[in-house]
């Protein structure tokens, strides 16, 4: 058991940049028929104001829903309205490495926020501890992955500005949204933050693909497979032929 710890503490402090406290924080833009450029879906599961109910939280392949029935990872807490913009806030622990994920419920109507606010962790700003129980856990711009899960936003508007890099930490973000590596390239150049994966063309953002992301990050798989493995969970899940969906994502720059 001591060594098991030990490597952890190597693992993540010479990779991630710290030990015990590394954490992947999930950003979810609730699917919004009424706020959102998006194709319409049915109006129970497009309420963006209805967290329970949502298409990329509350359903069967929503973030929330998806994660609980993961065996790997322990579903620790929920936390409701814990900051302006977010509905809830979910808390998970990895059962063999105890790296922390939180997910955030955003507004489907705070698009531009919660793009922003994604930006700025990428950048490693807006830094937040998180008190839960007897842990600390070090998220927002301490956190190691950053991943963003929604509409791509940047379709309908352009942000005022982008964060530059606040340190020398370094930073993985996956976004799964609709062509994000054409329309967030530049602003994750900026940010300084390294893209593990994200997409080429029109996708569903939904939590089947997240899964093999967190789960090869905290075990340092390569990018390539990873990426494959995103891919193959795609496919299997909207039939949409592998060769398609290793198109659909990339990985790197």
């Amino acid at each position: 058991m001591l060594r098991f710890i030990m490597f952890s503490c190597i693992l993540f402090t010479g990779l991630k940049g710290y030990c015990q406290q590394a954490s992947i924080h999930v950003l979810v833009a609730l699917c919004d028929n009424k706020h959102q450029g998006i194709v319409k879906v049915p109006a129970k599961i497009g309420n963006g104001q209805d967290p329970a109910n949502n298409l990329y939280w509350g359903c069967g392949y929503g973030v929330k829903t998806f994660l609980k029935k993961q065996t790997d990872w322990q579903f620790i807490k929920q936390i409701p309205h814990p900051h302006n913009n977010i509905y809830e806030r979910i808390i998970f622990r990895h059962k063999r490495t105890h790296v922390y994920l939180i997910a955030d419920a955003y507004d489907g109507a705070k698009m531009k926020e919660t793009i922003t606010d994604f930006m700025q962790y990428a950048a490693g700003r807006n830094k937040e501890r998180i008190n839960v129980d007897t842990a600390t856990i070090r998220t927002g711009g301490y956190a190691g992955l950053i991943v963003f899960i929604g509409h791509n936003g940047l379709m309908d508007f352009a942000l005022n500005q982008v964060p530059q890099k606040a340190d020398n930490q370094r930073r993985d973000i996956a976004i799964f949204a609709c062509a994000s590596k054409p329309y967030f390239y530049e602003a994750i150049r900026q940010t300084g933050a390294h893209p593990l994966i994200w997409t080429t063309h029109l996708m569903s953002p939904e939590a089947y693909t997240l899964v093999p992301v967190i789960n090869g990050w905290i075990q340092q798989e390569k990018s390539a497979t990873i990426h494959e493995q995103v891919a193959q969970a795609y496919h299997q899940y909207q039939h949409c032929g592998i060769k398609a969906a290793r198109k659909l994502f990339a990985t790197g720059w």
